[in-house]
């Protein structure tokens, strides 16, 4: 917290007659109202302690991380997607994941299975690659962890629920390049 913050936090503290275990829901009336009034004079006071928590923390920038994974995914796509790997779902189905496991990986296993379920209920198409296959495509891609799912417009590391998967692919990624 900043020097300011913690300022406050002692102006507070020194006008409050109670101790760190107090517990507030058990203060009077009249000491309720004095502490809204300490507090309300404070804030009065210094307004940038409000600002900094309206604004609330900094959002680091993800677009080149973004643009890179776009374009990696773009340059392979048809190894990728195509109809022709393995995989499972309607072959011509709108929807795709391509999907990365490895050996021995019950994660992957398990992740499958979630995957399999959604293929039957919501017309996707997911192509399999197994690492010990296609572990330079996985190296290219930057993957890392596994399992790991790769949309026509983002990757994700690690299983994912499929309450999340069947989200993404309801808000339209997913959805194959006509």
């Amino acid at each position: 917290m900043t020097r300011l913050v913690w300022t406050a936090f002692g102006v507070l503290a020194l006008s409050l007659p109670c101790s760190a275990g107090t517990d507030f829901g058990k203060l009077k009336r009249s000491e309720r109202r004095a502490l809204g009034i300490e507090i309300r004079a404070v804030l009065a006071a210094t307004p940038e302690l409000l600002e900094q928590f309206r604004a609330g923390p900094a959002q680091p920038d993800y677009s080149e991380e973004v643009r890179t994974d776009k374009a990696r995914i773009a340059a392979h796509a048809v190894q990728l997607f195509s109809s022709d790997s393995p995989g499972f779902g309607p072959i011509d189905a709108k929807k795709r994941i391509a999907f990365f496991v490895g050996p021995n990986c019950e994660t992957c296993q398990r992740a499958e299975n979630e995957l399999r379920n959604l293929a039957r209920t919501d017309n996707v198409r997911v192509t399999v690659h197994d690492t010990t296959d296609s572990d330079a495509l996985f190296k290219q891609l930057g993957g890392d962890v596994l399992p790991y799912y790769v949309f026509p417009e983002m990757m994700l590391r690690g299983q994912i629920p499929s309450v999340v998967l069947e989200r993404y692919l309801t808000l339209g990624t997913g959805q194959a390049n006509p």
